[in-house]
């Protein structure tokens, strides 16, 4: 019993307010208490006082303690608010403190690409956006009046047993009766169900579609402005809906608990006003009796559970990602790691590789060998879903294989300290990150001397047209924004700059998608020529790039079916010579080189 309700969310969420801030915690459940406790102390200090009335006994001390009870009730509701505000917004930074260890401290990046992670770490993420509910600050308030209401109610049943043994239970027995008869009308009924999540996420996406500016653009071009329109509204009102019908589920169990609730004050007080008229109860007595029958309405089903509910969620997310993050996103450690200084000097080879994405059945690479000479440069090209870009997140031990092995010299990588591996290699994937921060971190964001920082760029193309202090976003003050193509520049002077600075392994995951052939094909030829003596790695549909390289490589279906230079795999006349022509007219007729549709071949996946 005890271990479920532990597991409960609404448990994990009063139990991680001490843990957010620890003496901001034990005030606000102080107060929690204290408020808790003060109705039903008004009440009987109210009969006190009153008997004091009726009997003629000194005023003074009744007086002085029902003054200091209100004035405590009326200064300690601001004062928790302004507590609950901070507490909430305490619990919010601890939240987001623990989803990011959650995220960052695994050094793998399973965790993040798990779906069966994905549903908490949208509640997790998006909490405190005003998607779910109102944020922690404004729940925590909700959360302690409504605790406070339920408790106190309590309190109050509570001194209803100096009346009578069966009072407080048909008083409070009825109250806590409506929380029974409400249950399925609660708010996690038109919250949590899989039918409303969709309906949510689905309304949330069109309203992106219509606010953000990566889709303004389509959206007008092509006319989309009454279709977001419409579907956003049909969502929202299909949400709306549902939401309706689950609130109509409360019509018949508020009926019975206006029954309930009628038929026990009936008899709470018809007994009273019995007994106060025959005179076997004294009209102080009475009025502390009648109050705290009062009181114990206040258990009622109300706004703590729909408060809680929508608090809880993110609480308990964060809390189930600590360990299925760090499950997800585990790499092979080793006792003893080897230095991976130099290496590899002579070749780099996968041997046997099989890899399988969690919840897939089917192997991306099955049995996958390649040898890379060490400062040589090879070019991989296969089709979508062939296992390229799963290959490059091998190389960087972003996972570990299932089988098989990758090794530098014939150490297998998961020898090394894994971040000692990691500055021997460099990459620029196509999704490479765009820092909000001066162009000197863009480049070498762990810093690098400003020569090479300039050489690097030179090497990439884009030296000397902005400086290196010039934040790269218009959202900051002398800042500016870049094209894709200066911004693919920029990725691909962070990779020179790591060379310059001990990578030896570089790895190019289209690179340069947003230049044209002929732009691509100048700049892989100059970073070639910088990394000379490194080993390069290239994926790229383009093959007026890819014939630049040492070797080219084409995997299908997770292993390798040919492997040569430009000029072998021509004379070959197989499924490289194939693509490679059908590129080469497309081109000499003028259409789109990138077409992907006849080629084939393209970016990894």
């Amino acid at each position: 019993m005890l271990q479920r309700l532990r597991a409960r969310k609404e448990w994990k969420f009063f139990a991680i307010l001490v843990k957010a801030r620890r003496g901001l915690g034990i005030a606000w459940w102080s107060l929690v208490v204290l408020r808790s406790v003060l109705p039903a102390v008004f009440a009987v200090v109210m009969g006190v006082l009153i008997g004091a009335v009726t009997t003629g006994r000194p005023l003074t001390g009744p007086l002085t303690v029902t003054g200091i009870v209100f004035v405590l009730m009326q200064v300690l509701t601001p004062i928790h608010q302004a507590v609950s505000g901070n507490m909430g917004e305490s619990l919010s930074a601890y939240l987001y403190d623990r989803l990011t260890d959650s995220c960052l401290d695994p050094p793998g990046l399973g965790h993040l690409e798990d779906p069966a992670l994905a549903a908490d770490m949208t509640t997790a993420r998006d909490f405190d956006l005003g998607i779910q509910g109102p944020d922690l600050a404004i729940s925590t308030e909700f959360i302690a009046d409504g605790l406070v209401g339920f408790l106190s109610g309590l309190a109050c049943a509570i001194v209803l047993f100096g009346y009578s043994w069966w009072a407080p239970f048909v008083l409070g027995g009825a109250w806590l009766g409506t929380h029974w008869l409400l249950r399925e009308s609660g708010i996690w009924r038109d919250r949590n169900t899989d039918e409303v999540r969709a309906a949510q996420q689905e309304s949330d996406y069109l309203y992106r579609l219509a606010v953000d500016a990566p889709a303004a653009k389509e959206v007008r071009l092509f006319g989309l402005a009454d279709w977001v329109l419409q579907r956003f509204v049909a969502r929202r009102r299909r949400l709306h809906q549902l939401q309706y019908e689950a609130t109509r589920l409360r019509e018949r169990p508020v009926l019975l608990c206006l029954v309930l609730v009628l038929a026990a004050n009936g008899v709470v007080f018809g007994v009273l006003a019995v007994n106060l008229s025959r005179g076997s109860l004294a009209l102080g007595a009475a009025v502390a009796f009648a109050q705290a029958a009062i009181g114990t309405s206040s258990i009622a089903f109300g706004g703590l559970n729909w408060a809680l509910d929508g608090a809880a969620a993110p609480v308990a997310a964060v809390e189930r990602l600590g360990p299925e993050t760090a499950r997800a996103g585990a790499l092979a450690v080793t006792t003893s790691p080897r230095p991976a200084a130099g290496l590899p000097a002579r070749e780099l080879r996968l041997r046997d590789v099989t890899f399988a994405y969690d919840g897939s059945a089917r192997p991306v690479l099955e049995q996958f060998n390649l040898t890379i000479p060490a400062g040589s440069s090879i070019a991989i090209v296969g089709r979508n879903g062939a296992g390229k870009t799963t290959l490059a997140k091998l190389l960087c031990r972003l996972y570990d294989p299932q089988s098989g092995a990758i090794e530098a010299d014939g150490v297998d990588i998961r020898d090394f300290d894994i971040d000692d591996w990691r500055r021997r290699i460099t990459a620029v994937f196509q999704d490479f990150i765009r820092f909000e921060l001066p162009l000197r971190d863009n480049v070498a964001p762990i810093g690098a001397p400003d020569d090479v920082i300039h050489g690097a760029l030179a090497a990439a193309g884009a030296g000397g047209s902005i400086g290196l202090d010039t934040i790269l976003s218009k959202g900051y003050a002398d800042g500016t924004d870049l094209s894709g193509g200066q911004w693919q520049r920029i990725a691909l002077a962070r990779a020179l700059a790591a060379v310059q600075t001990g990578a030896g392994v570089v790895l190019l995951d289209e690179p340069t998608a947003q230049l044209d052939a002929r732009g691509e094909a100048e700049i892989f030829a100059r970073i070639l020529a910088e990394t000379r003596q490194c080993t390069t790695v290239l994926i790229s549909h383009r093959f007026s790039t890819v014939r630049l390289a040492d070797r080219i490589c084409v995997v299908e279906d997770g292993a390798v079916v040919e492997i040569g230079s430009h000029d072998e795999l021509m004379t070959q006349a197989g499924r490289y010579a194939t693509m490679f022509n059908l590129q080469a007219e497309r081109f000499a007729a003028g259409q789109p080189e990138d077409d992907e549709e006849g080629v084939e071949y393209d970016v990894l996946s």
